[in-house]
C-alpha cells in the first residue's frame, strides 16, 4: 500500500487544530492556575482563539489567494506552529491572551 504524503500531513493537520481549538476547554482550572487567574477569566483565551479564528480566515483567503495552495498552507501551518511555541512559553496571562 503507497502512503499519500499530502493527505496524511492534511490529516496531521486538521489534528492539530482540532486538538489545540478543543483541549484547553477541559483545561481551564490548569491552565487559571498555572497563569494565576479565575477560570472565567481564563476561558477568554479560548474566546479570543475563536475571535482571531473568526477575524483571520477571511482575512487570510483574501491575502493569499493569489499563492499556490500549497505554499500558503505551508506559511499558515508554520505560523500557527509558532503560535503554540510562544503559548506554551508564555510566563503570565497578558502575554498568554
Amino acid at each position: 500500500m503507497k502512503i499519500n504524503f499530502p493527505l496524511l500531513a492534511l490529516a496531521i493537520g486538521a489534528f492539530g487544530i482540532g486538538t489545540t481549538e478543543f483541549s484547553p476547554m477541559g483545561l481551564l482550572p490548569v491552565i487559571a492556575k498555572g497563569v494565576d487567574v479565575s477560570i472565567p477569566a481564563a476561558g477568554m483565551l479560548i474566546s479570543a482563539y475563536a475571535i482571531g479564528v473568526m477575524v483571520g480566515a477571511p482575512l487570510m483567503t483574501l491575502l493569499l489567494s493569489h499563492r499556490a495552495r500549497r505554499n500558503a498552507l505551508i506559511f499558515l501551518m508554520a505560523i500557527f506552529t509558532l503560535g503554540n511555541v510562544l503559548s506554551s512559553i508564555a510566563p503570565d496571562y497578558t502575554t498568554l491572551l
